[in-house]
């Protein structure tokens, strides 16, 4: 296969291992939230729309619309993410590359504090969710290999 034969296949794999792994994020933070009673997060949706500059919305169907999108698109995109190394470890580093990246853009952008002021449950809860996302998508990722996955010693790249 040629390099850009490759590198289309391996883009294209983690763009559906992403979804994969959002749909992951999404059912464990939904049972999480509904189990406390509280808000889904706005966060992505909060962030993506400082970043592009959207002050406000037309209404409240648009600002869930908005929601959904960033949240879904954020997180199939991460999906692209550390392709190329043997799979424990690009999970590990795709999802320390999302969690951190997380950790620094929301406070950047003023959508949250820095984690060092949050309660240490509301962190591991927080994490909990970031390595769901990220060993569904590696999971996902090494399933839609080409009959060289986890399980027969191949990569990530195969």
């Amino acid at each position: 296969m040629r390099i850009a034969e490759k590198l289309a296949s391996s883009i294209g794999k983690g763009l559906v291992a992403g979804l994969a792994g959002t749909a992951a994020m999404t059912l464990s933070s939904t049972l999480e939230a509904r189990l406390r009673h509280r808000q889904p997060s706005s966060a992505p949706a909060r962030a993506t729309a400082k970043a592009l500059g959207i002050a406000s919305f037309d209404n409240e169907i648009a600002r869930a619309r908005f929601n959904d999108l960033s949240h879904w698109g954020y997180g199939t995109g991460w999906g692209i993410d550390a392709a190329g190394l043997p799979p424990r470890a690009a999970t590990a580093a795709h999802g320390a590359a999302v969690w951190g990246s997380a950790q620094l853009a929301l406070p950047a952008l003023d959508i949250a504090p820095p984690a060092i002021f949050w309660a240490p449950r509301e962190i591991a809860i927080d994490a909990f969710h970031h390595t769901v996302y990220a060993v569904a998508t590696g999971i996902a990722y090494e399933l839609l290999g080409n009959g060289h996955g986890a399980h027969n010693g191949g990569s990530r790249a195969s």
